[in-house]
């Protein structure tokens, strides 16, 4: 799968990834992995840096459709994004490699179809907002490539079910940014929960937070900086006005191109509440998103303040995603309950947070950096901990819960064929991929 590819320039070395040599970290320049990373906002330019001082790896190409942009401050202020910020990084931080001609420079695109199309190019990393998810990593998977890719996996229900069938078909390596499953506490509270500390499970609790009412930058109307660069930045969604309450970081709140809250932060606690459960390769048999719902007064966004989406599972366990409960993950059992969230780990019987105890026999996956993970797995070409699949069906009760509450009624739902039972309209909603001319999947 992987190339076996020659930088340009008479002192270019042959890049062959570390993984089809068998050797550890601290690698030659011609033996690292090879990356090429698309989009450059906030978690993109984290993702550059981030990738650039993994000693396996080595950063060749950067992907916007901006040339420049400031995220949400005011143009000219702060750092700066898109294409400019991103290969001033690689280049910045490769300046002797370039001085010496051991490294050729970092190529920029604005098309992620060229960057996935390099021959010498192993992996892709998406940092894309949520709407071009899909088409970003399937393309790069049609090209061979392995693929870390930002949750939630993707912005569509359909998108999901076409990425996990892609990454399949061409035995890729691939790893959803659902980065807490590479975290010693919620490792820790899953372990707990499924030796049965807090007995048989009876209900979770999933926290997450509330979204937007009021607009969260300037709701005016007006023309973009660079309208070609901005109609790039839609895509396959719809181009609506522009405004920089609506735009870069807060392009979630509509659901052209996120889905707010519920969908920002379920693929991180409701992933480790099945996981938790057991149900990371399954999921619920009914969901209800039919009450607690409340809606943003400002017409610019279109994704719920309030929610509460109820699920029921075939064991009998339930669960409830909302911004009703404390942030995190709370399983309650018959006899105790345990809440992990990123600022620690509580339980009903403090014996099992103290140092050193060992949760028991049942031990789920380990992995203690999320990036390294995917790097172990493209060498070693192993199973990432976050793979396709586990993170499609962490999102799917979000996606069922925007239908449920559309349509105002509780869904039944086969989780093994990811189907809606007897409800031809919510399968019509949920299955819907309405893309703007001429993108397509």
């Amino acid at each position: 799968m992987f190339s076996k590819s020659v930088l340009t320039g008479a002192l270019s070395p042959m890049i062959m990834p570390s993984r089809v040599l068998g050797r550890g970290h601290r690698l030659p320049p011609s033996e690292r992995i090879t990356v090429g990373i698309i989009g450059l906002g906030g978690m993109g330019l984290g993702h550059v840096n981030r990738f650039l001082q993994n000693k396996g790896t080595q950063v060749l190409a950067v992907c916007d459709v901006y040339k420049l942009h400031y995220r949400d401050r005011i143009w000219g202020e702060g750092n700066r994004r898109g294409l400019e910020g991103g290969k001033k990084l690689v280049t910045d931080y490769y300046s002797e490699q370039i001085r010496s001609g051991v490294y050729r420079g970092c190529s920029a695109y604005s098309d992620y179809r060229k960057l996935c199309a390099r021959e010498d190019i192993d992996a892709i990393i998406i940092a894309t907002p949520d709407h071009w998810h899909a088409l970003c990593t399937i393309e790069a998977l049609q090209n061979g490539k392995d693929v870390y890719c930002e949750k939630p996996i993707t912005h569509l229900f359909s998108e999901g079910q076409r990425v996990v069938k892609e990454v399949s078909k061409h035995n890729a390596i691939f790893q959803t940014g659902s980065q807490q499953r590479s975290d010693r506490r919620f490792r820790h509270s899953v372990e707990l929960v499924r030796n049965g500390y807090i007995g048989k499970l009876l209900h979770v609790e999933v926290g997450l937070p509330t979204g937007y009412d009021t607009p969260q930058n300037d709701p005016t109307i007006r023309l973009p900086e660079n309208p070609y660069e901005y109609n790039l930045w839609c895509g396959p969604s719809e181009v609506l006005p522009y405004m920089r309450s609506r735009h870069h970081r807060w392009w979630r709140c509509h659901r052209a191109y996120g889905g707010g809250n519920v969908m920002d932060w379920i693929g991180h606690h409701n992933d480790i509440a099945h996981w938790g459960m057991g149900m990371e390769r399954a999921g619920p048999l009914e969901v209800d998103a039919t009450t607690s719902w409340t809606w943003p007064e400002f017409s610019g966004y279109n994704t719920p303040v309030n929610y509460d989406i109820r699920c029921g599972y075939a064991d009998g366990t339930t669960s409830s995603i909302s911004n009703a409960h404390k942030i995190g993950v709370k399983w309650i059992g018959e006899d105790g309950w345990i809440h992990v969230n990123r600022s620690g780990l509580r339980s009903s019987d403090a014996t099992l947070l103290t140092d050193g105890f060992e949760p028991g026999p049942m031990k789920v996956y380990y992995s203690k950096d999320h990036a390294e993970n995917f790097l172990e797995g493209v060498r070693l070409r192993k199973e990432c901990v976050a793979p396709a699949d586990i993170g499609h069906r962490s999102i799917t009760p979000g996606h069922l819960g925007y239908v449920s509450n559309e349509l105002g009624r509780k869904l039944q739902w086969d989780s093994k064929k990811e189907v809606v039972l007897n409800d031809d309209e919510a399968t019509v909603l949920l299955k819907s991929l309405d893309y703007r001319p001429p993108w397509k999947m």
